[in-house]
């Protein structure tokens, strides 16, 4: 199996998990840790919320990640990062909770497979156990001990209403050796009944500080689960959802993936191309016939070397009733085969009573992926078995009302998974199609849109972009989409006689307005073909019914729909800054490309004043740690993350290392594959040598707390490293022939994807109401300052006159839709870029005063205008201050 290779979207996920983590020890308060971290990523503190019943300085937080953004690999791949820069161990216990039997089985068997991705990011930590939670009712102390235990369980499984589940918390003989020679401390934290403590799983669990990773979490916020939770002692909680709490008990969200950045990432399958249609049966019909043009087209691409792939369609039928007809399974599987001729091999039913899936499941070693697997139909009722994963799911058909179904949610996420994580070569295989039973295309779009929003963890203004009609003659019928820019011009028509407004249904009434003085009828909103027959049903002349569809007619050409030039599918793409290595030309976007001598051993391997200060600061706790009183009321500040280390350091308890052992295991844990491991042992040991000639300093402090000390080594070898690569980046980039290393061309440029546009924050007006007309997306980050508004709102302007094509408003670390240019240490991430009507592109940088002559902002500028000097004439970049315009003026000509 090939190697997995983490999307930038994940990547970055990962590095807000650490920076929050090397935070919370840095500050030693979680609480503080979460607002100054958000602050650094995001520009915009958040508040923390702690859980009532929990240490207030209690690590807690969550990744919101929409459906298909692979949260269970991100979880696993933070266990090592939970280890190392939280808890500050070798091995851990991660309580891995989940919300169905399903979800557990599934997750189970992928964390154990050794050649699965889950597990390959579990293994990061090192030795790892991977139990279900009736393994570990007899987990053995050596294996605690020895390996990072992972217990994978259900969150329902530790409610000790819950009869069957009580043994978790009563006493068993295969755990009695766990509680051998406790401290006094360690006694006095465990759960006791009639003053006895219990040989139970739960008070292994509360000796070892679990830590909690709460998988869907939106299943599991309630009271009780967090009481549950508490009765652990974890060391933190890391929520993963689509959707997470912002009202009864809000999340802490650490970081927002958006749907966007999956379709940037080659992810997911959007936009959705959705088809309403009043007759099932000719709904049916036209999913079919979709199903059949992607089958052609994917059977096209793999006989040019593409990867198998099989369009399936999932249908919902209607539920069954005794007391009148429906759409129901058995009666859309006779459709199917009697009216269209599908083959009943190529059908399966996945409902209560029927397990087709299981059947094929069991039948083929891929399942339903395998090629040799016939079925192209899946039809169900309400949902699908939780865990399914078909990324074949091309087209979803409901015969169900899509406002009202929650099942619509789980059946959306079965479609969108994108085949393989890649774009395949024809654009109808890299969209999901939604075919649905109804007669209002409005209502049914903004049905699918909440359950996107509600379900999916869509942005509300992403679900409102990728819910598009498939069908161009339904296409003004989108008029009261949100993300779009409308004009709907009315239409009034004078009729013969009065029609008899009050017998067709309100929703197509509302759309109009009757003057009886006039005798006129004023069409407000298009009107759709079937709403036509039903108005022409209540006038009884020719002439009126003529006059009625000319006029119905025109409502619909009469919706004039402004179009952004992402929407019209314009390429917006901007030279970036190549480097020559080895004579081979390569996109320049990490300064480790570039070639410097880089050896440990000709650097001073004495401890920093800053080392030293969090020496001897961990020396005091290895010692025992102290108390902190709070100055205001005399009162003993509660200091969990302290605990914490206490605990871990009596249940967790190190070897005896001597000095060489204890090196070794330093260099072993300091991953840096540009140094050779000579350097790096001799630096080391030299550095440690020095900590142990410090008053009050001895090896067993530094073992007892060598994770702490791990990270101070990490910290400064990464400190001389990035000051090495810094001198290598000046020259290469500034120095004598600089011009002879690097290009600025259109062989290596960012392209502006037309759906992966995903700002953390959208522009909501805080600094003025205006319409900017000439945005390269129909939405607009938000801005830093009202300076920087104002900026924006003068490109805008510009472009009006002309004198710019479009603009975009870029975003930061948003690697899928954000443009940079490097730097030596991190990445210049411009304010905006200009298409120009030449071609040519144009960066605007707007900067406060304040910062105008701070290091990193000159290095944003000279690093701007190497990429426009080296662009022979095709790049322009313009840094302003102080609302001053004019030097992009002189740019623009």
């Amino acid at each position: 199996m090939a190697a997995f290779t983490p999307k930038n979207y994940q990547s970055a996920v990962l590095e807000s998990v650490e920076h929050y983590f090397r935070v919370c020890r840095e500050e030693q308060d979680a609480n503080v840790a979460f607002y100054k971290t958000t602050k650094a990523l995001w520009n915009q503190g958040s508040a923390y919320n702690p859980i009532e019943g929990f240490p207030e300085d209690m690590p807690y937080f969550c990744l919101r990640v929409p459906t298909g953004g692979g949260k269970t690999w991100l979880a696993a791949k933070s266990v090592s990062q939970i280890n190392t820069h939280l808890m500050c161990v070798e091995h851990s216990i991660i309580l891995w909770l989940v919300p169905s039997n399903a979800i557990r089985e599934q997750t189970l068997k992928a964390l154990k497979d050794r050649f699965h991705p889950y597990h390959e990011a579990l293994r990061e930590v090192g030795p790892v156990t991977v139990l279900d939670l009736d393994e570990a009712k007899s987990v053995t102390r050596a294996t605690l001990d020895t390996s990072t235990t992972v217990i994978v369980t259900t969150r329902q499984a530790f409610q000790v209403d819950n009869t069957e589940i009580r043994k978790v918390y009563e006493s068993s003989g295969a755990l009695m050796h766990h509680f051998d020679t406790l401290h006094t401390e360690q006694r006095a934290h465990l759960e006791q009944e009639d003053g006895v403590i219990p040989y139970s799983l739960a008070n292994v669990l509360r000796l070892r500080r679990p830590f909690v990773i709460v998988d869907e979490a939106h299943n599991s916020r309630t009271e009780l689960s967090f009481e549950t939770l508490s009765r652990f002692n974890p060391s933190g909680i890391m929520e993963l959802t689509a959707t997470p709490d912002t009202e009864k008990n809000p999340s802490n969200v650490l970081h927002s993936v958006y749907a966007a950045e999956l379709k940037g990432e080659q992810m997911i399958k959007l936009p959705i191309r959705l088809e309403t249609e009043p007759d099932w049966q000719q709904c049916l019909a036209d999913a079919i016939a979709r199903r059949e043009e992607l089958r052609t087209i994917a059977e096209g691409e793999q006989h040019q070397g593409a990867a198998y792939l099989r369009p399936i369609v999932l249908i919902q039928a209607q539920a069954r009733s005794k007391t009148k007809e429906t759409l129901d399974v058995d009666r859309v599987r006779q459709e199917l085969i009697t009216n269209h001729r599908i083959p009943e091999e190529e059908i399966v039913v996945a409902t209560g009573e029927e397990k087709g899936l299981e059947k094929i499941n069991a039948a083929y070693e891929s399942g339903i992926l395998s090629e040799a697997c016939p079925v192209n139909f899946v039809i169900t009722q309400q949902a699908l078995a939780e865990g399914w994963d078909c990324p074949f799911a091309y087209i979803l058909v409901s015969m169900a009302d899509v406002r009202s179904s929650t099942a619509v949610e789980q059946l959306l996420g079965r479609i969108l998974r994108q085949p393989n994580a890649k774009y395949r070569a024809n654009e109808a295989l890299n969209r999901s199609y939604a075919f649905v039973v109804s007669r209002d295309f409005n209502a049914t779009a903004e049905g699918l849109r909440d359950r996107l929003v509600q379900g999916a963890g869509f942005n509300r203004r992403e679900a409102s972009t990728f819910v598009t009609p498939d069908k161009p003659d339904q296409s003004y019928l989108d008029y009261a989409n949100p993300a779009r820019r409308v004009v709907v011009q009315p239409v009034v028509v004078m009729l013969p006689e009065t029609p008899a407004l009050k017998k067709i249904p309100k929703a197509t009434r509302d759309k109009l307005a009757w003057d009886k003085k006039s005798n006129t009828l004023t069409i407000k909103e298009p009107l759709s073909k079937e709403e036509t027959e039903e108005i022409k049903s209540v006038v009884t002349a020719a002439e009126t019914v003529t006059a009625i569809e000319t006029a119905a007619d025109k409502s619909r050409k009469a919706v004039e729909f402004f179009q952004t030039p992402a929407e019209l599918g314009v390429p917006f793409e901007v030279p970036q800054i190549a480097l020559y290595v080895q004579d081979e030309l390569e996109l320049f976007e990490d300064p480790e490309q570039l070639e410097y001598p880089w050896d440990l051993s000709v650097y001073d391997a004495h401890p920093t004043h800053e080392e030293l200060s969090k020496l001897d600061w961990l020396g005091k706790v290895a010692s025992g740690g102290e108390l902190d009183i709070d100055n205001t009321d005399g009162q003993m500040k509660v200091q969990f993350l302290k605990n914490l280390q206490r605990d871990l350091g009596l249940a967790y308890t190190p070897e005896h290392w001597d000095e060489v052992k204890l090196a070794t295991w330093f260099c072993k844990n300091l991953h840096d594959p540009s140094l050779t491991h000579e350097s790096k042992r001799a630096f080391v040991a030299a550095w440690v040598n020095n900590v142990l000639t410090r008053d009050g300093m001895d090896l067993a402090k530094l073992n007892q707390r060598k994770f702490e000390v791990r990270n101070l080594l990490e910290r400064r070898i990464n400190d001389l490293r990035k000051g090495a690569a810094a001198q290598a980046y000046q020259e290469s980039l500034f120095g004598e022939d600089a011009d002879q290393r690097i290009s600025v061309s259109e062989d290596y440029v960012f392209t502006f994807n037309p759906y992966a546009y995903a700002p953390t924050r959208d522009y909501d007006g805080e600094y003025g109401p205006y319409d900017f007309r000439r945005h390269y997306y129909s939405r607009i980050g938000d801005f830093d300052s009202g300076e920087e508004f104002a900026c924006a709102v003068w490109l805008d302007q510009q472009a009006e006159l002309g004198k710019i094509k479009f603009w975009v408003r870029n975003l930061v670390r948003r690697e899928g839709s954000s443009f940079s240019l490097q730097k030596a240490d991190g990445k210049f991430y411009p304010d905006f870029i200009c298409r120009l009507p030449d071609g040519r592109t144009l960066i605007v940088e707007y900067k406060g005063a304040d910062k105008w002559d701070t290091p990193k902002v000159k290095m944003d500028r000279l690093v701007g205008k190497l990429w426009a000097d080296m662009s022979d004439g095709r790049c322009l970049f313009v840094m302003t201050k102080d609302k001053d315009w004019s030097p992009i003026g002189v740019q623009l000509g």
